[in-house]
């Protein structure tokens, strides 16, 4: 390009269009020595690009360079628009009465459509500053001159950054056809990064309209183009960050947010994205329970905000302050005032967060015992239960059970509390992946505790247990949502089973794999990102939990189901027609007894720790009493169904003496329990008995079982391939996998079993049309499960509960393989005679060898479910 080229105003546009290209051609110019008005605008180039994508302090000297040159090609219209872009950069600096002034000189410099251009990016400034009243009036005044020019790509912009400050002040629908009219301008153009940037905001707008789903589909989709542009995306970090808080992944929006400020650092990018990212990341670190990380973020944040004359930001920022120092258990009537006057400043900017300060200060009144004061600030909040996202719904409701609390009204909490839980049913349906669906409950905890508290109170055992099942297990309710024959997340499954089959091969033999675990890594997060794009199909809510129901499928037997109030454990004793309640120990006391339980059965499945057998069965001791308390004394004779909190998910329940020699079988709720019961089995089919590879034991019970059976489906060795699995166990009646087991903690959906060609995850199960009717899992840890959400499960067991799967025997520990082959064979045993699953594990527990291994073997494998 030379420098009296017609076309290097075409370089601006080129910024957003192809930003690597427009850098290159901008510094060709200037080497080729152009005169003052074509510098001006390579110099522009460069800075715009080191403005948005690189170090701000280059980027105000090009600019600064590029209106001098302006000036002296004595160009009023060059000079004012080189004005608006370093008004922008000024301002992202944190200079913002600078930019605020350079403004104000490029509005004076520029006319008509040079002018609606300044605007437009002061428009944006005002959004950035969070004066959006401005802002609107400076964007309604650019648009109309920018349409009647015929300008595309900067009507197209102004659209979407009007979209972008209805969102901010809640208009949901006038964003909505904002981005509607600037999408359809867009695909005129060949603006690539603008274009990226409107599929970011359609992200936004999803996010603000409850599509969690859409919203993480879109945001996916904008990081993809930007990639392929090679540009920074730290806006759409925070976006993203915002999505993933309300989809209840807090402590991984927290780690995105200081690798961006971590990243932005490194570049030298915008002070003003940076407070935005401390800002996120103190929300997320707080709804992470890490008060002292969300403090520290938001006390910079807040100053950074103020320094940028950002009140509308600070103002944000003050109110993650207060929660964050509200966390930690400071109580004051300072922290009143001040949660009641960042309500108030909130309010006056017409921020959708107002009631949320004002449910804060409430909150905060409420626990000094000022009662008018806590009435009054909860009253405010309490209106937006009427309207607006599913959250700012429930908080509304939240207030208002509190209101009702603070009353002594047990009926109006529970009202409340009903009305708010149906809110965030209606939400979490509209969810896909079981994982955000199980997450997502958290956000119903404080409104699940206050009405146990209101039912505990009004004394009625029955109404305890309707609101105990209420917020439980609800995961279970539906199974996933499907992909409809998604080939890249085939793609992605197969190539991760490659990958980590290649990574163990290496790993046994010595090598280092952290390019194979790079890799590995990788997938998962494209895996679960496919996953967490689904939209749910299943309306919410469903059947309601009825307690005469129960009573009357458990015939001779018993329920205990065990709710945790104030820390303490109340057992919900049902059976002959009755619920009655006792209250036992402490729940932190049983989580402490239950790991040094499962410490004992690891050791106990080697050889020669015969001797801490006693100190096991002595543990058991005092896990029933602090579990079961005086409830045990009232158990009669018949099968006992347990179903425990997810904090005591990993109870070896046989081991209790009162359940040790009865028909015992888990359930993670009442409700699914009811479920299993009443589903019904397939026509009788051929079991299906599956051998993985590496077995201590060889997995030797499966050559007998299937002398044993004669018609069965057996496959091991290089028949025991993930895809034949799958197909075999798809509607099966029975189905027995030995194979070993990894339970992944950090990531309990990539939990696996594993198979001749890798690991059979979690993730595969949730593609089976209906999972096996009955499916025993011989190797260790199958039951391990992780605790997410406000009660929630999840796992290999929970994944296949809502598949069709009615009983599930499975092992919640590390065992001996060896010996796990005389009980599975006994279990057999007993499914041949017409046993359920809880009864002939039981008769197996007792068939075994008495000798200390074989005991613990027992105890560590669990009936779950009723069949």
């Amino acid at each position: 390009m030379t420098p009296g080229s017609d076309t290097v105003l075409d370089l601006l546009p080129l910024v957003f269009a192809d930003p690597g290209e427009a850098l290159a051609r901008a510094r060709a110019l200037l080497d080729a020595g152009p005169a003052p008005l074509h510098a001006s605008v390579a110099h522009q180039v460069i800075g715009i690009w080191q403005r948005d994508f690189g170090d701000l302090r280059l980027a105000l000297r090009h600019l600064r360079r590029a209106r001098d040159l302006a000036a002296r090609a004595e160009s009023a219209e060059r000079e004012a628009d080189v004005l608006a872009t370093l008004g922008v950069a000024l301002v992202h600096a944190g200079r913002t009465r600078q930019g605020l002034a350079a403004f104000e000189r490029g509005v004076a410099r520029g006319t008509g459509h040079t002018r609606a251009r300044v605007r437009y990016r002061r428009a944006y400034v005002w959004w950035v500053l969070g004066r959006h009243r401005e802002a609107l009036e400076d964007v309604r005044r650019a648009v109309g001159v920018l349409r009647q020019a015929g300008d595309v790509i900067w009507t197209a912009r102004a659209l979407t950054l009007r979209a972008t400050v209805h969102l901010a002040l809640g208009a949901v629908e006038r964003a909505d056809a904002d981005f509607t009219a600037a999408e359809a301008l867009w695909d005129t153009t060949d603006q690539e990064h603008d274009k990226a940037d409107a599929v970011e905001s359609r992200g936004l707008a999803a996010f603000r309209q409850g599509d969690v789903p859409a919203a993480l589909r879109l945001l996916d989709e904008a990081e993809e183009r930007y990639a392929k542009l090679g540009t920074p995306t730290f806006m759409l970090d925070i976006r993203r960050c915002e999505v993933l808080m309300a989809a209840g992944l807090a402590p991984e929006a927290l780690a995105e947010a200081d690798t961006a400020i971590a990243e932005l650092d490194r570049l030298g990018g915008q002070s003003t994205r940076k407070a935005e990212l401390l800002l996120v990341a103190a929300r997320a670190a707080r709804l992470a329970d890490d008060p002292d990380t969300a403090t520290a973020r938001a006390a910079v944040a807040v100053r950074l905000f103020a320094a940028q004359r950002r009140a509308w930001w600070a103002t944000h920022a003050r109110l993650v302050l207060i929660e964050a120092r509200a966390a930690t258990g400071r109580r004051s009537g300072r922290l009143v005032a001040d949660a009641a006057a960042v309500a108030e400043r909130l309010a006056s900017f017409g921020s959708p967060a107002a009631p949320q300060a004002s449910l804060l200060a409430g909150r905060i009144a409420l626990a000094l015992g000022r009662s008018e004061e806590a009435e009054r600030h909860l009253a405010v909040a309490a209106r937006s239960r009427r309207g607006g996202p599913p959250l700012a719904r429930m908080n509304g409701w939240a207030a208002q059970a509190l209101r009702a609390r603070a009353a002594g009204s047990d009926r109006g909490v529970l009202e409340a509390c009903r009305r708010g839980l149906d809110v965030l049913d209606d939400h979490r349906m509209t969810l896909g992946a079981s994982e955000l669906r199980a997450r997502a409950t958290a956000q119903g905890a404080e409104l699940a505790a206050l009405a146990q508290e209101a039912a505990l109170a009004s004394g009625g055992p029955r109404r305890l247990l309707v609101w105990s099942e209420r917020w439980r297990a609800t995961v279970l309710t539906a199974p996933p949502t499907r992909p409809p024959a998604d080939p890249a997340l085939l793609s992605g499954l197969t190539a991760f089973r490659e990958i980590a089959a290649r990574a163990e091969e290496a790993r046994q033999d010595g090598h280092p794999v952290p390019a194979l675990e790079r890799e590995q890594r990788r997938l998962e997060r494209e895996i679960r990102s496919r996953t967490l794009h689904l939209r749910g199909e299943a309306p919410g809510g469903g059947d309601r939990f009825r307690p005469a129901r129960l009573l009357e499928r458990l015939g001779e037997g018993w329920l205990v189901e065990l709710a945790v109030l104030d820390g303490r454990v109340q057992v919900l004793l049902c059976g002959q027609g009755r619920v009655r309640r006792f209250e036992a120990g402490r729940l932190a006391d049983a989580v402490a007894e239950a790991e040094h339980v499962q410490a004992g059965l690891r050791r106990l499945a080697h050889p020669g720790a015969a001797a801490r057998l006693p100190l096991v069965e002595a543990a058991g001791r005092r896990l029933e009493e602090i579990l079961l308390g005086p409830a045990v004394r009232q158990l009669g004779p018949g099968p006992v169904v347990v179903v425990p909190p997810g904090s005591l998910h990993r109870v070896p329940w046989a081991l209790l003496p009162s359940l040790r020699e009865r028909v015992l079988s888990v359930s993670p709720s009442a409700s699914s329990w009811l479920r299993a019961r009443e589903t019904a089995p397939p026509p009788v089919g051929r079991p299906v008995l599956v051998r993985g590879p590496g077995l201590a034991s060889g997995g030797a019970e499966v050559p007998e079982l299937a002398a044993r059976y004669g018609r069965a489906t057996v496959l091991e060795e290089g028949d025991a391939h993930v895809s034949r699995v799958l197909r075999e166990l798809d509607g099966a009646a029975l189905a027995h996998i030995a194979a070993h087991g990894t339970f992944r903690a950090d990531s309990p959906l990539f939990s696996s079993l594993t198979m001749a060609d890798g690991p059979l995850i979690v993730h595969d199960f949730e593609r089976l049309d209906r999972s096996p009717y009955r499916i025993i899992l011989s190797c260790c840890d199958t039951a391990r499960l992780a605790s997410v959400g406000a009660d929630e499960l999840l796992g290999l067991v929970t994944a296949l509960l809502p598949l069709g799967t009615a009983g599930v025997v499975a092992c919640s520990a590390p065992v001996n393989d060896e010996a796990v082959v005389p009980l599975m064979l006994a279990l057999h045993k007993g499914l041949g005679a017409g046993l359920s699953l809880a009864e002939a594990l039981r008769d197996a527990r007792g068939a075994v060898p008495g000798d200390a291994t074989h005991q613990a073997t027992g105890w560590a494998f669990s009936a779950f479910g009723a069949a």
